[in-house]
């Protein structure tokens, strides 16, 4: 059973007490075999993440992903841009023609196509954008852990969604901690992944009834999507699709038996 102080040692860990909690965790270590062991493997996670081979992207590419981004940045905030301009033609028309159910019918019909590529757009172009940033210098993990009985209660008091969290380490894919993130107006939950050099970020947030993008690729990082229960969820990596869905497929089936 873990120690009731667990978790102050993580935060205490993470640089998130104050001088005086500080202290008493300090103490605490002295005497609890338990919170020693877990901060020294919090200290070997953090040592063996820093130790990830990395290079700084050659200024060609990273012009070119500026461009990437500002292009879809422009196409997300034009199909915005269209959609309200929709929506603001073809409601008082439909009001003065037809009235009750029948209008709304024709009105829901005619929005939902309208609107539908403004989100996924706009889902597509928030992931992108979270995905690179998450890879920039102290950006990548909030709590850092290979333990999952770790990292799914931090999610609890961070993020609005508690998204599956398991370590694959026999499989490939090791558990190397999680982060919370912005997305869609949400704080959502990012799962992180280690498959040999690349790092895979799996994104939670809470489902709505817009139908999820298929399976992309934008800017060098593939993107593959599916719905658990009532959360949805995308895996992004440099990694190949058949690596990537193999964490999707394994992140199913353990979502199916809990």
């Amino acid at each position: 059973m873990d120690c009731p102080e667990s978790l102050r040692t993580q935060a205490y860990f993470d640089g998130e007490l104050d001088a005086s909690s500080s202290l008493e965790i300090e103490r605490h270590l002295g005497r609890c075999p338990s919170c020693r062991g877990r901060l020294q493997d919090l200290e070997h996670v953090r040592t063996m993440t820093r130790q990830i081979p990395s290079e700084p992207a050659p200024t060609a590419l990273r012009e070119q992903i500026d461009r990437i981004l500002e292009r879809e940045d422009r196409a997300a905030r034009a199909s915005r841009s269209v959609s309200e301009r929709t929506r603001w033609r073809w409601n008082p028309f439909w009001t003065g023609a037809f009235s009750g159910v029948a209008a709304s019918a024709v009105v829901a019909l005619i929005a939902v196509p309208a609107m539908s590529p403004s989100v996924s757009d706009t889902l597509l172009h928030d992931l992108t954008v979270d995905q690179v940033r998450s890879l920039m210098p102290s950006h990548l993990i909030d709590v850092v852990s290979t333990d999952q009985h770790t990292v799914k209660p931090w999610f609890a008091g961070h993020t609005d969604v508690s998204p599956v969290v398991a370590d694959f380490e026999r499989d490939g894919y090791r558990l190397i901690g999680g982060r919370a993130d912005y997305l869609g107006g949400q704080r959502s939950a990012v799962v992180v992944y280690q498959h040999g050099r690349h790092v895979i970020n799996v994104f939670a947030w809470l489902a709505s009834k817009t139908l999820l993008p298929t399976d992309t690729t934008r800017s060098g990082y593939h993107m593959t999507f599916w719905r658990a229960g009532d959360l949805d969820y995308c895996a992004v990596s440099d990694t190949s699709w058949q690596e990537l869905r193999a964490l999707k497929q394994l992140l199913r089936t353990s979502a199916q038996a809990g």
